[in-house]
């Protein structure tokens, strides 16, 4: 779940990566981005075990959907064209940038928050898998021009998906 996830900060670094940063800019990149897939699915787990307590046997239900809804618009969002960043990746455009390319990561660790996932293991594998694969993106993409894209964060939503069916029915 930790690689699906990331694969959108992947897929947007690829862009990113084509602005010709220098090493130390793609660490300190990839670094922002990973601390953000700690943070914001760490307050979604949160909300999510309080929501829990509320929603009991429909917890696992509603995290698979969560889980299903997000996975069906990662989907969605890589077939559109308009995924260039207009942000320089320094300052508040670092900022939102991990921010935008973590949100999912909320709206998951909400759900896993109402699964009872083990929150040290899903943390600390959300943080590193997405700083190496924002490092592997930015880095990709400042060697070539950007082709895979679109189809990562389509890899992502599939794997989402999944997991959402697969936390459904079993």
């Amino acid at each position: 779940m930790a690689f699906a996830l990331s694969m959108d900060a992947f897929s947007i670094s690829v862009g990113m990566g084509m602005l010709g940063l220098r090493l130390r800019q793609i660490g300190f990149i990839g670094s922002t981005v990973g601390l953000f897939h700690v943070a914001m699915p760490l307050f979604g787990m949160v909300l999510g075990k309080l929501v829990s307590q509320y929603v009991g046997v429909f917890a696992y239900l509603i995290g698979a959907i969560v889980l299903i809804i997000l996975g069906l618009q990662m989907i969605y969002s890589s077939f559109s064209k308009d995924t260039k960043s207009f942000l320089q990746p320094v300052g508040w455009g670092l900022i939102l940038f991990a921010i935008g390319v973590s949100i999912d990561s909320f709206s998951v660790g909400l759900s896993l928050g109402m699964l009872g996932a083990k929150t040290m293991v899903t943390l600390v594998c959300f943080g590193v898998m997405s700083a190496v694969l924002t490092w592997g993106g930015l880095l990709l993409g400042k060697k070539i021009q950007g082709l895979v894209g679109g189809y990562s964060e389509m890899l992502g939503g599939l794997i989402l998906v999944g997991f959402g069916i697969k936390i459904m029915f079993a």
